[in-house]
């Protein structure tokens, strides 16, 4: 007897991002070296103030239930940092912690999205605000960021496209894949439209603290009239090296929070109360870590454009925030996937192909610089040995 799949995850296809990693831990099982490219995880170990404060907590058995809600110490190191660090006026009560982003992606849109609303979703952009919709019967409608814009959207494209079905609209910045920062004037423009439509904003900013070249990042919420329809999301993973410890939160007002607990509570109850520990003290003892794997970002990445835009075939911008490069391959005049494929299969390195982001990201590689110095250096004379491999296969030489 076959299992009686539900209707609703016919349409849901797997993590492409995921797709490439697995083949090349295969790759590796079977004693191959790979260069991974692919993941957006911080390659840094946690910061040991972090390690600590969650062994201390262990050892203090503090290893019960937490409020669903969330750690009230924590929540209020949150609130606190909001205001510190993006100029937003929260209190602990407007603040919910959850076992991750994605499980904040998925808590939110299932508050707001009935079968049949449509959400305003960047392309390309990571993948969970294209599947979560979908998963609840709703639809993503895409808005352009194009290289030639400098991945900035199109305002009047973006009016265009509200309809009396839009419900809300996302934005990511800093942004994966394009490691974008929305300007200033950006978001002036979008919190007009969701003023003038009455819609409602969701800010995803888990790469807010990794920006470059003294660019500003700036929180939509933080603008006048925008705290109240903005939904912020944020976390530990990247600025902090906790990826593996599952720790994300929700900043919105109080009753949205109110509703977004109900789902919380039935998915995971609450994150790990000894990650909730580790938690308060990363925000609350934070010296200088994070500006240290800042500047050590910034010269993997000021390495890797470099050499990229110096390989005959293929070009990038520089990005100004996230540790990814978004590389333009289509003079290649071949689908980005086989490029990745070829790469990892014959030169050893995991690149994501564009298209797993959405169809502007077709024709580009998304190259994740969370990997060490000496990697991204062999990493790029392994990626310029391939493309000039690939140019002659195609005949496409230089001049």
């Amino acid at each position: 007897m076959g299992f009686k799949i539900a209707d609703r995850m016919k349409g849901l296809a797997p993590s492409g991002i995921r797709k490439v990693n697995e083949k090349a831990l295969a790759m590796e099982r079977a004693g191959e070296t790979v260069i991974h490219f692919e993941i957006g995880r911080p390659d840094f170990d946690t910061p040991e103030y972090i390690k600590e404060a969650c062994v201390k907590s262990l050892e203090n058995s503090e290893v019960f239930y937490t409020s669903n809600f969330g750690d009230m110490k924590l929540r209020e190191q949150v609130a606190e940092y909001l205001e510190r660090h993006n100029h937003i006026s929260y209190k602990a009560e407007e603040i919910l912690i959850t076992a991750g982003l994605s499980e904040a992606v998925y808590d939110v849109l299932c508050v707001l999205l009935n079968p049949g609303d449509e959400i305003l979703v960047p392309d390309p952009v990571w993948i969970n605000y294209l599947n979560v919709p979908r998963l609840l019967g709703a639809e993503p409608v895409c808005y352009d960021l194009l290289e030639e814009n400098d991945y900035q959207p199109d305002i009047k494209q973006l009016e265009a496209l509200i309809t009396d079905k839009t419900k809300t609209l996302v934005i990511n910045t800093p942004g994966n894949p394009t490691g974008s920062i929305l300007s200033t004037k950006t978001l002036k423009e979008i919190a007009a439209l969701v003023e003038k439509y009455d819609l409602t904003v969701i800010s995803d900013e888990v790469y807010e603290r990794l920006i470059y070249d003294d660019t500003e990042h700036v929180s939509i919420a933080s603008l006048p009239g925008m705290k109240e329809r903005t939904i912020t999301f944020n976390g530990f993973s990247k600025a902090y090296s906790m990826t593996g410890w599952r720790l994300g939160y929700v900043a919105a007002p109080r009753e949205l929070i109110l509703e977004l607990n109900k789902v919380h509570q039935h998915i995971t109850i609450c994150a790990a109360s000894f990650v909730q520990k580790a938690g308060i003290v990363a925000l609350r003892d934070e010296s200088n870590e994070v500006e240290n794997m800042v500047k050590e970002y910034q010269r993997r990445r000021d390495y890797a454009v470099e050499a990229i835009n110096s390989t005959p075939g293929i070009y990038c911008l520089n990005p100004k925030g996230a540790f990814y490069i978004f590389i333009n391959v289509r003079s290649l005049g071949i689908p980005a996937s086989e490029i990745a494929e070829y790469l990892l299969e014959h030169h050893k390195i995991a690149l994501v192909p564009g298209e797993v982001f959405g169809k502007n990201g077709e024709g580009y590689l998304r190259l994740s610089f969370a990997n060490s110095y000496d990697n991204i250096v062999e990493g790029c004379r392994r990626l310029a040995e391939g493309i000039l491999e690939l140019r002659k296969q195609t005949g496409e030489q230089e001049k």
